[in-house]
């Protein structure tokens, strides 16, 4: 029985099921003791005869069903799958030693097959005639002598099959497709062939004559179900696990997918086939395969009973699906050969997808490439987080060049990729009251019931994950929120329409749009609104799977991992503690210890207004129990506090969850407190958690703190964003692909460091993607840009101290320092492709300023006939995944370039240099290590250190640089219009109020920029230092950071799906398997290409063999051992829950 929170089936063992299989799939026959088969040619285009199993019902006739997942793969001719009603032959056959089936055909000898020593008491069968060309089916045979043998059959035009595309029939395939001519027979050349049929033509003594049709019910014939052995819900199980076998992937099977999604899933015909439609008829036929993959892996979690990672991020910048999906099934060539075949080009269809509207920068993409590695490395992993109808926005221009959000439509045509649930709906709260139940304690409070408020509905849907060159498929859980009464019919009866509707639209409002501007009272609570729908639908969700087994609640740290990617989940460590205090009804001390092994929290910025703090009064209104239990958590640790700190009032004000004046949640300090590990996201980030910015908490729990610096997947961003590359580098490294998945591998490259014919190769795949960048950048703004220039990228989210500012007054610089030139000075200047990309959030004005700036130099700069090619600037809007995939690429040099100890870490800097481009940038984020890596030769390093800042910021220049007063002057002057609005951006960096030291760098920033001015003009230095980033940038890649998650924080291993296998059904029945199994140890797993009838890792047995019966408990992953968090240890004074780790 399946629940509504497992897609597999119930948990309960089926007693002597012997039919089963460890993930619920279908073998097909071994390739042992292949019966060698000369055919002939049919003299006549073949009449197709669609046999399927047969139900017998009570009159004389047999009811078809249909089998939809045969196995063709032989090539040629077409297929016609017919289920045909009328009357069907039946053989009772009772039990038989040989268990078999009798067909008949038109005027031709009947055909005998035997059914693999199964114990089948009969087989009903659904015959039909339909019209067809010659057309064959490999069908096993077996040789009554005992021992599994395969017969390939082959008729008609389709030639000898090759018994690796067999079928089985029988066992998991009494479906058949034969191509015969009506009175032509089917004819066999070979000794073997006449030995064999001699003998099974001896087992017809076992068998009654088909019984001819009579008006009334026939006494023996019952329905094939009853005729497989054991009882009714194993014959179910049985005939459910072949029906769910592993899809083709032979050219016909993915044509006829392809086509069937079309016509049925779609509705169209081929003439109204589309570019659009064809996208998304091929992605619900890759969804399909997915889903196959995702469910065994699953089902292969939940038997190995290991331990999970719950990923809890509020954004994922997936990007596109299908290139993505087809790359990792490794089904990009065969479906570019099956659908040109049908008039469909694989290439136009990228382009249909709009990226999926989940996220907006770094944090989001950093999580769509972690959910990458860890399906790649078969981690047992969730990804959870929330289904946006308009995403964060669509960005655009005005006139004025100003940036103008517009909802993202990207859900307008549907998501082919996502399966709603609506089986899982769950009720959330907000508001209410609390009420006391009991009376607390000095060691814990008092319980207590939440009660009244009101009700949305957080409805899942799941979008699989696939992992390169692995079964192992995971989920994406994303919750939408919808009333709970989504329609008022009284209101509406009196004439109060919006009344009516107004519960859907608050509720709705939730999950409309990622990131609501916070700006006012009422965005404050839409956005706290929406951590929390989040935090509770998704700990709900990991409780109730969790449950499924028959574990206690005290041993959930040994099973689940939970991960707050930044504090927007860090609601739910309080979420947590009411679960599990309020509803599961444990100890307070117990609930703790319990949740602070289950959680950890990376933080990714230092940023004071990036650290998360919600007004107390707003919390207590919205969430009056999470409210109370977080002070509840926050009495206790100041009661560690004040014991580490005796007396240091000023020590609680500024570690206390609370903050005073005004009153704050802090969200920062309860993931802090709240989570058994704390990481940054690269070593200057985390030094300065340790320092600057949670001191005294590194001082209470210096074990806490690590540092997993970030990486990104180069699978999207290596190997399918830049195709020409990745064919250079595959066909340098001897042909191989392995870097793809060990990204250490590029480092061989370097011996072609000095390869002048290599450089120029490398140095051409550069031009032909900025070729492609400079027709995209044609067909969206009309502006033409020559690949010959210089592309310099600055392409990120708009914030002051990621400088930008700071690249648009150089950017004037330069195009004032071109205009002043002489016609000889100017032949000496390389010129420059300046392009800019990236959004503000809508209520960042300085940010928004700034985007309009950049837009009103590049109208002035591209319409000036003086400077010509020498400059352009391009702004592309709406700087997303499937644009990045375009302008990486190309990119000669990125810019980096933010005030140094202020960005985290940054993943775009990565993309670029993984890339080949080289980088411009500060000492501040991955760029320190970057440059370690790579080597400081082949990076553009300039600017403040760290530790300098916060001197500079004291004392500013007394003199700023006269080339940026002249900067100045142009912007006042109108130049560029605006010149009062632009005015507050000068006054933003000039004296103290220069937080972003832009004044002091700028000089450093002009001088850089000479230099890499300077090493473009000499293209094989340049090819050499892009050639030497991308071999030395292995490090960075995000296997090796969830590697380091995993081993370091989650404590969790890898769970490998493994590949379908082929079975000898001679011996299957006659193998015992539990529900969810592995194979028994030694067998031997050979990985195939799925085909019709096979299952995951399905050990291939051979001879009389039977092997033992397998149960969990003998399962080959039964022994790993997960070891959770150390336990906080109680200490009396403290209640048990917190407990200092050492000092420095």
């Amino acid at each position: 029985m399946n629940t509504m929170w497992d897609l597999e089936e119930s948990t309960s063992p089926t007693p002597n099921n012997n039919n089963n299989n460890p993930v619920g799939r279908s073998p097909s026959p071994t390739s042992n003791g292949v019966i060698a088969a000369h055919h002939t040619t049919t003299t006549a285009p073949g009449a197709a005869v669609g046999s399927a199993m047969g139900t017998p019902v009570s009159s004389s006739t047999t009811t078809p069903v249909p089998m939809t997942r045969l196995n063709h793969s032989a090539s040629g001719g077409s297929i016609s799958n017919m289920a045909l009603s009328g009357s069907g032959m039946t053989s009772p056959y009772g039990t038989t030693p040989q268990g078999g089936m009798m067909m008949f055909m038109p005027n031709s000898p009947p055909v005998s097959m035997a059914m693999f020593d199964q114990q089948f008491p009969g087989m009903g069968m659904g015959m039909g005639m339909g019209m067809g060309m010659g057309m064959g089916m490999g069908m096993p045979m077996q040789a009554p002598m005992g021992g599994s043998q395969t017969m390939p059959l082959s008729i008609g035009n389709r030639g000898m099959m090759n018994s690796s595309e067999l079928s089985p029939i029988g066992y998991y395939n009494p479906a058949m497709i034969l191509g015969s001519s009506p009175g032509a027979g089917i004819q066999f050349e070979s000794q073997a062939w006449r030995e064999v049929s001699m003998r099974l033509q001896q087992q017809q003594q076992y068998m009654q004559p088909p019984q001819p049709p009579t008006s009334e019910p026939s006494t023996v014939r019952r329905s094939s179900l009853d005729r497989i052995g054991g009882n009714r819900e194993q014959r179910q199980t049985l005939l459910w696990a072949y029906l769910s076998s592993y899809l083709d992937t032979d050219p016909d099977s993915l044509q006829s997918q392809f086509v069937h999604h079309v016509e049925y899933t779609l509705a169209l015909t081929r003439a109204q086939l589309s570019n659009a439609s064809a996208f998304q008829a091929l992605a619900f036929c890759l969804r399909d395969r997915l889903i196959e993959r995702w469910k065994d892996t699953e089902r292969n979690f939940r038997h190995a009973n290991v331990k999970h990672i719950c990923y809890l991020s509020l954004e994922y910048l997936l990007g596109r699906s299908l290139q993505n999906t087809v790359l990792n099934l490794k089904l990009k060539k065969k479906y570019s050969k099956a659908l040109k075949n049908l008039g469909v080009s694989l290439e136009n269809l990228y382009d249909e997808e709009l990226d999926a509207g989940l996220g907006n920068g770094g944090l989001g993409r950093l999580a769509a490439c972690f959910l990458d590695s860890m399906a790649t490395l078969n981690y047992p992993a969730w990804g959870y987080g929330l289904r946006y109808s308009y995403g964060m926005f669509y960005q655009t221009f005005n006139k004025e060049g100003e940036q103008v959000e517009t909802p993202d439509y990207w859900l307008n045509f549907g998501n082919p990729w996502e399966i709603q649930r609506l089986d899982i709906q769950l009720p959330i709260r907000f508001g209410g009251v609390v009420r006391e139940v009991g009376t607390g304690s000095s060691h814990a409070p008092a319980k207590c019931v939440w009660e009244g408020g009101d009700f949305c509905i957080a409805l899942a849907y799941d979008f699989p994950i696939s992992g390169y060159n692995t079964y192992n498929t995971i989920n994406l859980r994303l919750w939408s929120s919808k009333p709970s009464s989504e329609f008022d019919l009284e209101a509406f009866n009196k004439g109060d329409y919006y009344k009516a509707v107004e519960n859907k639209q608050e509720s709705e409002n939730i999950t409309n749009v990622l990131y609501p501007n916070d700006n006012t009272s009422s965005g404050k609570t839409l956005r706290l609104k929406q951590q929390y729908f989040f935090v509770a639908a998704t700990l709900r969700d990991i409780m109730t799977r969790f449950k499924l087994r028959p574990r206690s609640i005290h041993d959930f740290p040994k099973f689940v991992s939970i991960q707050l990617n930044d504090t927007h989940p860090a609601l739910g460590i309080a979420e947590m503690m009411r679960l599990l205090f309020d509803d599961e009804g444990i100890s307070w001390i117990d609930a703790w210890r319990i949740t602070v092994q289950t959680f950890s929290y990376t933080n990714h910025t230092v940023l004071p207004e990036a650290l998360e703090k919600w007004p107390v009064d707003i919390v207590q209104k919205l969430l009056p129990r999470n409210m109370k239990i977080i002070f509840d958590i926050n009495h206790y640790f100041l009661r560690l506090v004040a014991q580490v700190w005796p007396g240091d009032l000023d020590k609680q004000r500024r570690l206390s969850i609370i903050e005073e004046n005004p009153r704050n949640v802090r969200m920062a300090h309860l993931a802090i407190v709240g989570s058994h590990t704390v990481n940054g996201v690269a070593q200057i980030h985390s030094d300065l958690l340790k320092t600057n910015v949670f001191p005294e908490f590194y001082y209470l729990w210096s074990k806490k703190f690590q540092n997993k610096t970030n990486g990104v997947t180069p699978r999207r961003w290596l190997f399918q964003a830049n195709p020409s590359l990745s064919s250079l580098i595959r066909s340098t490294l001897s042909d191989s692909l392995a870097w793809v998945t060990n990204a250490a591998l590029l480092k061989n490259l370097e011996v072609f460091a000095d390869d002048d014919i290599f450089l120029k190769k490398w140095a051409q795949c550069k031009l032909d993607n900025k070729e492609r960048l400079a027709t995209y950048v044609s067909k969206t703004l009309g502006i033409t840009i020559k690949p010959s220039s210089l592309f310099d990228v600055q392409a990120k989210r708009f914030h002051e101290y990621k400088r930008q500012l700071m690249n648009a007054f150089c950017i004037i610089h330069r195009w004032y320092s071109i205009k002043s030139m002489t016609p000889a000075q100017k032949t000496q200047v390389v010129p420059r492709v300046i392009i800019i990309g990236g959004k503000s959030a809508p209520g960042y004005a300085n940010a928004k300023l700034i985007i309009k700036l950049m837009n009103r130099i590049a109208v002035v700069i591209n319409n000036d006939a003086e400077v010509g090619d020498l400059l352009k600037l391009v702004f592309l809007p709406n700087y997303c995944v499937s644009v990045a995939e375009i302008l990486i690429p190309a990119s000669d040099i990125s810019q980096h370039i933010s005030t140094a100890g202020m960005e985290a870490s940054g993943t775009s800097n990565m993309k670029f240099a993984l890339n080949g481009g080289l980088l411009l940038g500060t000492m501040d984020g991955a760029n320190i290590e970057i440059r370690e890596e790579i080597g400081h030769e082949n990076i553009f390093i300039f600017g403040t250190l760290a530790a300098d800042v916060n001197a500079r910021r004291a004392s500013p220049p007394r003199v700023v640089d006269p080339r940026l007063l002249t900067v100045f002057s142009l912007i006042r002057s109108g130049v560029f219009g605006c010149a009062g609005e632009f005015q507050k951006l000068i006054d933003s960096v000039e004296g103290t109020k220069d937080y972003y030291i832009v004044c002091h760098d700028f000089p450093l920033y002009l001088k850089a920029q000479e230099e890499v001015d300077e090493a473009f003009k000499d293209p094989m230095r340049w090819a050499r230092m892009s050639l030497l980033s991308t071999a030395r940038m292995g490090k960075f890649s995000s296997d090796r950071s969830i590697q380091e998650y995993a081993e370091q924080i989650w404590h969790i291993e890898p769970c490998k799906l493994e590949a379908p296998a082929r079975i000898s059904l001679g011996t299957m029945s006659s193998t015992t398997f539990a529900e969810e199994t592995t194979p028994p140890s030694g067998a031997d797993c050979t990985a195939q290409q799925p085909q019709g009838g096979l299952m995951p890792y399905a050990p291939v047995l051979t001879g009389n063999v039977t092997p033992p019966t397998i149960s969990p408990s003998s399962s080959p992953l039964a022994h790993i051992t997960i070891t959770p968090p150390t336990p906080s240890s109680t200490s009396g004074g403290l209640s048990g829950m917190f407990k200092p780790s050492g000092g420095n």
